[in-house]
């Protein structure tokens, strides 16, 4: 398969300097470990944020952490692509005849994410145990549909981050509130956040239904099955971020370059 060649050369590459990788993935791990670190400072004075406890506080938090990661480490690309429209890169990918979405995935996979990743496995094996959910099939599930639709959510934030540069040809820096700051508010269920904050992240940007409504089901906060799938609800939001990137593709002019 041609993606799985292009994830080894990535790896292949940027691992000819080891210690440069291991030391910016450590400082990833360390970057994390701040917020990590400003949950418990938190909790620590007070017992309890609305009616989560700390360990549930920190399932959302590796719930997050690790969701963002992969999307971060596997499509790169399409952050960075900016920079591919700017230096004219672009121009040679839509004279190849392969999807302009694949080629933008497989142009950059940022493997130094693994810090956070790690990070976010450490913090599961600590709160899975003592979070208080009685962990049946039903609710393993549901924590992997979290995980796995949660990257696929914020992959799609990243497309439209990558549309809007047809646009303006720079990125647009009001696109982190919802990226890196998606995960940032994302350390404690969003409904601490208040009422239209929440619903901003249930209709519009679908943040929420990866993270607060299915951790109401683990917790037997709601016991209806619709809060268990609300995650795959959540990639309807591939649609109109894909039809968005198609839009400005179909608009796009060469830089020149």
């Amino acid at each position: 398969m041609l993606y799985l060649k292009f994830f080894a050369m990535h790896i292949k590459s940027q691992m000819q300097y080891k210690v440069s990788f291991f030391l910016t993935a450590l400082g990833q791990f360390l970057v994390s470990f701040c917020a990590l670190a400003g949950i418990y400072f938190m909790f620590s004075r007070f017992n309890a944020v609305e009616w989560f406890s700390f360990e549930q506080a920190l399932l959302c938090f590796a719930v997050i952490l690790m969701s963002f990661s992969f999307a971060e480490m596997l499509g790169r690309g399409f952050d960075l692509f900016p920079q591919m429209l700017g230096n004219g890169e672009f121009d040679r990918v839509l004279v190849r005849p392969r999807s302009v979405i694949f080629q933008v995935l497989a142009s950059k996979m940022e493997f130094t994410r693994l810090g956070k990743l790690v990070q976010a496995v450490i913090v599961f094996c600590y709160a899975i145990p003592n979070s208080g959910v009685n962990w049946t099939a039903d609710k393993i599930l549901t924590l992997c549909l979290m995980i796995v639709c949660g990257s696929l959510i914020f992959f799609a934030l990243f497309i439209i981050y990558a549309a809007f540069s047809f646009f303006t040809i720079e990125g647009l820096e009001f696109m982190n509130i919802f990226t890196d700051g998606g995960r940032e508010f994302g350390r404690y269920p969003f409904s601490i956040y208040g009422k239209n904050i929440l619903r901003l992240l249930t209709y519009v940007i679908p943040l929420a239904l990866f993270q607060y409504y299915p951790l109401l089901y683990l917790l037997e906060r709601e016991t209806s099955v619709f809060f268990m799938f609300t995650p795959v609800i959540g990639l309807l939001f591939l649609i109109p971020s894909y039809a968005f990137f198609l839009f400005g593709l179909r608009r796009y002019k060469s830089t020149g370059s």
